[in-house]
């Protein structure tokens, strides 16, 4: 991943949304690791014989975006409306392998 120049040390806007620009590379990047996690999921969960919701699970990711959120100072609320996007964004994709629960 490229070095992103801090925030204090951007001295035009032009080198701000550079750095956004970049950050937002970073953050795609993330998520679509994070999907090959949800595939791998879709192929363990039928022996595990899970499916792809699993309400305890959601609960529990969402609790834990709130607490990192509010330990790294963002708003833990708009955090929390991300993840279950992202929560039924991957559910949806893992029933598109295990079907509808």
């Amino acid at each position: 991943m490229p070095t992103l120049t801090l925030p204090q040390d951007c001295h035009s806007m032009q080198e701000l949304r550079v750095q956004i620009d970049k950050l937002d590379r970073q953050l795609i990047e993330l998520l679509a690791t994070r999907a090959t996690y949800i595939d791998r999921a879709s192929e363990l969960k039928p022996g595990e014989g899970l499916p792809a919701r699993i309400p305890e699970r959601v609960e529990d990711v969402v609790q834990k975006v709130r607490s990192n959120s509010v330990e790294v100072g963002i708003d833990p609320d708009l955090t929390e409306r991300l993840w279950r996007i992202l929560i039924d964004w991957s559910i949806a994709r893992e029933e598109n392998v295990l079907g509808p629960d």
